[in-house]
């Protein structure tokens, strides 16, 4: 549809106090045919509208209202829209709103956006509720309740010989159950009730959270690729910086440089690549650990970049963000199953019973990367054990996720108090283990312990942060980490939760915020000492 060129002419030819027949001679036309233009029954463009233009003296794009022009291919959608096709609009109605009432059109469009991207939402929340693994636990919690009153009450209605002892223990049950089911529905109904609205329906880290749990934490495309890579890499040499950077050298004349400045203002890394120079610079106060696995990273991305695109072509990345972070994701991935071979790493901690610290020392690698690299042992028919990992700033905000199905592990912010992850702070480079029971009884082994990088002076502040394997009880005893224990003695778990506000446990003395549970009982840890009787907004 064309712009409203013309009206636009008419107006500011009016608002100069210029007739019809002057401007039309100063242009080089006749006056009859500015009378056609400006009444937009004649388009109009290059040399004419460059005279134009500067007789009126206006800015071409201004003229040419190429706002106007993005503007009235929105109405043409708005109008087009199921709601609004049958009206009988005028064929050049919307042209004239465009021209004539600006901000009504502009309105127009916005509303139709509005109602457009509302429609997105919802089906995106549709997505949400049938593929969020906490709301599915939360149903799942709610069904299990369901379930097992159902039986209770099956007992007491067809079994008529029961004694009043056995009477009163079924009538117990049910009540707990009744009670914890209650807690559970009123947690999904908070879920619902303080969601807050967005623009977005889901952030960076949740679509990245999506890919990895569509993906089960495993690649087989990546997995492949590593191979390859990793059989480049042996072919010249026992595996490390120098055959690493050997190869660097020899297949992309990448140099690397270690220590001094990266040439770049404030920039607060351990590591940098220059891909104009070819220069991969590290820190000098970085970790062999690091250089290694970042060298690994760079050689992977370049080698293999079309595996990495591949990879990343059937994600849902909604933002250059998320593809940014995705592909950074992907990237460690792959520098992963380069520096620990996947069968064998799993062959190792099988025999090994997953010992970290025995495991590092083999390959040369941190903590951390090795509790990544435990986490991808998915492959269908030779899996590791089981797996969620989950990283925590010293200010309890959690900065990393790799979620493990049944395990509420929070996607941000924080993770509940009682948590190894926190509990490791307090014993530095010391591993914590911890068995946790949650509410619903599911039971977990939790391995949490610090790490941070190394300082390079004086004044530099240290950072920390804490990093934590989860797996289910019921394979602690394939690890080192199950030793000495009585894992079938849930009496001494940590009773926990997924965070304060999606716990159900009432009489937790460490609770930070009130439960999403609205019109539950009062909390009976945060309330004043004498009851007032005053609620939340009353006046008295």
């Amino acid at each position: 549809m064309r712009a409203p060129i013309g009206f636009r002419i008419s107006n500011r030819r009016k608002s100069l106090k210029i007739s019809q027949a002057a401007l039309a001679r100063l242009v080089g036309i006749s006056p009859s045919y500015l009378n056609l233009i400006e009444n937009n029954k004649r388009d109009i463009g290059g040399a004419l509208l460059n005279r134009v233009a500067s007789c009126l003296a206006i800015d071409i794009d201004e003229l040419a209202g190429r706002t106007e022009e993005k503007l009235l291919q929105d109405l043409e959608e708005a109008f087009a829209d199921p709601m609004a096709e049958s009206l009988p609009f005028r064929p050049d109605e919307r042209r004239e709103l465009v021209a004539q009432y600006p901000a009504s059109a502009m309105a127009l469009a916005r509303m139709h956006r509005a109602y457009v991207t509302a429609l997105a939402n919802a089906d995106a929340y549709a997505d949400r509720l049938r593929s969020d693994p906490l709301l599915g636990q939360l149903l799942h919690q709610i069904l299990s309740g369901v379930t097992a009153i159902r039986s209770s009450a099956e007992i007491l209605e067809d079994v008529p010989d029961l004694d009043e002892a056995e009477r009163r223990q079924f009538l117990r049950t049910i009540s707990r159950e009744t009670r914890a089911l209650t807690d559970v529905a009123r947690n999904l109904i908070g879920q619902f009730e303080t969601a807050r609205e967005s623009q977005r329906s889901v952030s960076p880290a949740r679509e990245i959270d999506d890919l990895l749990i569509e993906n089960r934490n495993y690649f087989p495309q990546l997995e492949e690729a590593s191979q390859s890579l990793r059989t480049e890499l042996d072919a010249h040499g026992r595996f490390g910086l120098t055959t690493l950077m050997d190869v660097l050298a020899l297949r992309f004349n990448v140099q690397v440089v270690v220590g001094g400045s990266p040439g770049l203002p404030d920039f607060p890394g351990q590591y940098r690549f220059d891909a104009d120079q070819r220069i991969m610079w590290f820190h000098g106060a970085s970790t062999l650990a690091t250089r290694q696995f970042q060298l690994a990273r760079l050689f992977g991305e370049l080698a293999a970049g079309d595996v990495i695109a591949d990879t990343l072509a059937g994600a849902a990345l909604t933002t250059p963000t998320a593809r940014r972070l995705a592909a950074r994701a992907v990237g460690s991935y792959l520098a992963g199953a380069i520096v620990f071979p996947y069968e064998s790493l799993l062959n190792d901690a099988e025999a090994c019973a997953y010992d970290i610290d025995h495991i590092r020392q083999n390959y040369h690698a941190s903590f951390e990367q090795v509790a990544h690299r435990l986490v991808s042992l998915r492959r269908p028919g030779a899996e590791g054990v089981p797996f969620g990992f989950l990283r925590s700033d010293p200010a309890g905000r959690l900065t990393k996720h790799f979620p493990l199905p049944g395990l509420l592990l929070p996607n941000s912010g924080h993770a509940c108090p009682l948590w190894a992850i926190y509990g490791a702070f307090r014993t530095p480079e010391a591993l914590m283990r911890q068995v946790v029971r949650f509410s619903d009884g599911s039971r977990y082994l939790f391995l949490a312990r610090t790490v941070h990088r190394r300082l390079a002076s004086f004044g530099e502040q240290p950072t920390m942060s804490s990093v934590m394997l989860a797996c289910d009880v019921l394979h602690a005893d394939r690890t080192v980490y199950g030793r000495g224990l009585d894992l079938s003695d849930a009496t001494a778990d940590a009773p926990v939760g997924p965070s304060c506000r999606l716990c159900t446990r009432r009489d937790c003395a460490s609770r930070q915020e009130e439960a999403l549970s609205p019109g539950g009982p009062r909390s009976v840890t945060r309330t004043p000492l004498v009851n007032n009787g005053l609620e939340l907004g009353e006046i008295k």
